[in-house]
C-alpha cells in the first residue's frame, strides 16, 4: 500500500477518509477527533489543540517566536473543508499522512 500511492493519490485518500470521518464522527470506537487534531496540529505546528464539533469552534495554541505560543480561537463553518485545507502536499507531510492511512484503514475495517 505505501509504495501504490502517487503524492496525489495520497492526499486524495486523506481527504476521502476525512469526509468519511466528518460523517461518522459518533461511530463506535471511531476516535475520528484524535486524527483530526492531529491533522491541525501538524499544518499550524500547534499544540492543544480542541474542537468542539456543535459550536464548530477550534482552539489551539500557535507558536510566535521560539518557544512563544499565543492562543487562538475561530468559529469554523465547515470542518470538512478546514480540515482538507490543512494537508500540505508536499514531501515532508507524506509519511504522516501515510501513518494515518494505515492507522484508520485498520480502525474502519475491524
Amino acid at each position: 500500500m505505501e509504495n501504490s500511492y502517487t503524492q496525489t493519490e495520497l492526499i486524495d485518500e486523506v481527504k476521502n477518509l476525512i469526509s468519511f470521518s466528518i460523517s461518522n464522527l459518533d461511530a463506535e470506537k471511531s476516535n475520528f477527533t484524535l486524527m483530526h487534531r492531529a491533522i491541525i496540529k501538524k499544518y499550524f505546528e500547534a499544540k492543544n489543540v480542541k474542537i468542539d464539533y456543535e459550536k464548530q469552534m477550534v482552539s489551539m495554541q500557535i507558536p510566535v517566536g521560539r518557544r512563544k505560543y499565543t492562543n487562538i480561537t475561530f468559529e469554523c463553518q465547515d470542518m470538512e473543508r478546514f480540515l482538507k485545507a490543512c494537508l500540505k502536499d508536499d514531501q515532508k507531510h507524506v509519511y504522516f499522512y501515510k501513518e494515518l492511512l494505515s492507522h484508520y484503514n485498520l480502525i474502519v475495517a475491524a
